[in-house]
């Protein structure tokens, strides 16, 4: 089941990110770290009523940030569709010990679902330029690569922005 993250759910997020960054790092894929995600961008996120989280048999695995927000870093992004009706993907995260089982997919089944009964134009995202099986999750879904952006606090390498256009 999906429903609005609370407050109350960003202590299990956390460690659910914290999971998923220790299982990348063990691939070599430097993507999270102990600067992001963080809990205040989790708590952002629930304020603002844009976080979500997935449960199974009572249990949080899993979580998505479903933004009207662009962030700065976007604005040189040379984007499929103009910048007024989209929604930006964040922080989607599923425990490592269940990836591999299709949540992913339910969260972005989820999102790209809000994004049409909201009419939305299109949905955003960015991710990791060394976490091949990601780029390859949204390059399946139908996302475009578009371009680059750099988040220093996470990494030197770039990541790659994607656009959806609904």
């Amino acid at each position: 089941m999906i429903r609005k993250g609370t407050i109350a759910d960003i202590d299990s997020i956390l460690e659910i990110t914290k999971a998923c960054a220790q299982f990348m790092i063990n691939q070599n894929i430097f993507q999270w770290n102990e600067f992001y995600p963080n809990k205040s961008a989790f708590v952002n996120d629930a304020k603002m009523g844009e976080l979500y989280a997935l449960e199974v048999d009572k249990n949080l695995i899993g979580a998505i940030t479903i933004s009207t927000h662009m962030d700065s870093e976007y604005i040189p992004i040379k984007w499929l569709t103009t910048n007024s009706n989209n929604i930006y993907i964040h922080r989607l995260a599923v425990h490592p010990d269940y990836q591999g089982q299709g949540y992913a997919q339910k969260l972005m089944d989820f999102a790209e679902e809000f994004a049409i009964k909201n009419n939305y134009t299109s949905i955003r995202l960015d991710t990791f330029s060394k976490n091949k099986r990601n780029q390859k999750f949204y390059e399946l879904r139908g996302y475009k690569k578009l371009g680059s952006v750099y988040f220093h606090n996470q990494s030197q390498d770039p990541f790659y922005c994607y656009e959806l256009v609904l």
